[in-house]
């Protein structure tokens, strides 16, 4: 313990975080948001359905890629935790990562022409990992920012929901726009996700906007350096055994355990069904980009979840507010795919179609919003008990621990995603829309509109053991405070002494 540095801010803020601050931190979540976009809904698809990779190699490279870069995560989180630099933590890294972001997007989407299956698998492979290396390099920094902007439990939960409102708002206009000007349906591709041209415009747009939102979002926030928490001295980064030993004391943490593996399962589930979510929209709904840039007004959920939220959290624990928004989130998917089964709903194509499935996806984009935030904003409560029992702030290899996950669970759901459209629903290459076996399509949405989506009662009910409280972390927070309160300046170079960390209260 004694190796372990305090941390503390070059400079205490005044009363609350900036509403321009948490504008300029939330816009940082746009570029993973474009990312996911075009990586969730149109690699698998393109590369398999356009370019005529078999469904089971292209989602084992994009997966495979996931698992590579994601055992990288560990030491990115670490490396950030105990840096220190002209730019703090977080930031010079951030910067880093701009180019060699860009440039990965750009040549995913670009693979030479006529290229054969073996060539179109090792480029998707090679750029799908150097894009989520560099990705992480950004991310794990700019997700760790969160946690010290701010102190306070209600704060925390505001900070987060103008992430999540800027990255929705955001991708909903960028996904807008993709849909109506990158894939406009043509009389030789109908629908446009089918026209291989698209894709070479969709490259350099999608590395633009990335590249734009790191660079604006770690500009406009430099400014916070100085209040962010930063340790008193210089840590070795060289021992890949405290690497290892960080990583693993986390694990520690049983509050922070049980959100871990409810991510992991919730990512699995998540890297299956969203990988397949085009084919739904394509085949199942036979939606055409003329349809699903009309999806953008689903948006309204999630603004009316940024109103609810505040209001919910004051009257209900985090805890309550998460488990409840899981278990509406399930029963509205299976409603909707049920009665379309059981042929309740009106006919693909119909207006009245459209507008109900807009309504279900507005319903699910305010419960995955409340989801989201309560999640982020619970995993930051954990931090502050993490910090009381090691001294150590450890919001990098939190943030990768995450980030390890998701993307582990992530790959495998991605590959998992290809065994089910070779082997289970046995999908054709190529497939024209409205030319398909309808025994298919049943199949297909039995598989992902009910059987996937039940799994997600398992992270439900390890929701239930949690148990930061909010009158538990005012606990924790009055004990932190003490301590902070005695802690040399940042560039001091003295380590708290063993009977100092042991004499704090924990909670159990």
């Amino acid at each position: 313990m004694s190796e372990a540095p305090l941390y503390a801010r070059a400079r205490q803020r005044a009363g609350r975080v900036s509403v321009a601050t948490k504008i300029f931190q939330g816009i940082g979540a746009l570029p993973d948001a474009f990312k996911n976009f075009a990586f969730h809904t149109f690699l698998l698809f393109y590369y398999s359905q356009v370019l005529g990779l078999t469904p089971v190699r292209a989602s084992f490279a994009i997966g495979a890629a996931l698992v590579v870069d994601a055992v990288f995560d560990p030491l990115i989180g670490s490396f950030s935790d105990n840096l220190k630099s002209r730019l703090g933590r977080r930031h010079l890294l951030m910067y880093l990562a701009v180019l060699p972001l860009g440039a990965a997007l750009y040549f995913a989407f670009t693979p030479p022409a006529g290229a054969s299956e073996d060539v179109l698998f090792a480029w998707l492979f090679a750029f799908a990992v150097l894009t989520n290396m560099a990705m992480s390099v950004y991310l794990i920094p700019w997700t760790a920012l969160y946690a010290e902007f701010s102190d306070d439990y209600a704060e925390r939960t505001t900070i987060v929901t103008y992430r999540y409102a800027l990255g929705l708002l955001g991708s909903i206009l960028f996904t807008f726009a993709v849909w109506t000007f990158v894939f406009p349906s043509t009389p030789a591709f109908h629908p446009g996700q089918m026209n291989p041209h698209g894709y070479r415009l969709f490259a350099p747009v999608l590395a633009i906007a990335v590249m734009a939102t790191v660079l604006i979002t770690t500009h406009l926030t430099r400014r916070e350096i100085p209040y962010l928490l930063q340790p008193s001295r210089q840590v070795s980064q060289s021992d890949i055994w405290r690497v290892l030993r960080e990583t693993l004391r986390i694990f520690t943490n049983r509050d922070f355990v049980l959100l871990f593996t409810g991510s992991l399962i919730t990512a699995g589930i998540s890297g299956t069904t969203t990988a397949l979510n085009i084919y739904m929209q394509t085949y199942f709904w036979s939606l055409s980009p003329e349809n699903l840039r009309w999806f953008a007004i689903a948006v309204i959920g999630a603004v009316v979840a940024f109103l609810a939220v505040g209001p919910l959290e004051r009257r209900l624990d985090k805890k309550t507010v998460l488990i409840t928004s899981f278990a509406l989130l399930i029963l509205d998917g299976l409603v909707v795919i049920g009665l379309r089964l059981l042929g309740v709903l009106p006919a693909n194509g119909s207006p009245v179609l459209i507008g109900i499935l807009i309504a279900n996806e507005t319903s699910r984009a305010f419960l995955g919003t409340v989801l989201g935030i309560m999640f982020a904003s619970m995993l930051a409560d954990t931090l502050d008990l993490q910090e009381l029992r090691t001294a150590r702030r450890q919001e990098g290899v939190f943030a990768a621990a995450l980030s390890f996950s998701n993307k582990t669970t992530t790959g495998v759901g991605t590959v998992m995603a290809g065994l089910i459209l070779q082997y289970a629903v046995r999908w054709p290459a190529h497939a024209v829309p409205g030319a398909v076996d309808p025994a298919l399509i049943v199949r297909l949405g039995v598989v992902v509109g009910i059987l996937i989506p039940m799994l997600l009662f398992i992270p439900i009910s390890l929701g239930k053991f949690y148990r930061l409280t909010r009158q538990v972390h005012a606990d924790i927070r009055a004990q932190l405070a003490a301590r902070r309160a005695a802690a040399p300046a940042p560039d001091a170079e003295i380590a708290p002494s063993p009977v100092e960390v042991q004499s704090l209260q924990v909670p159990v």
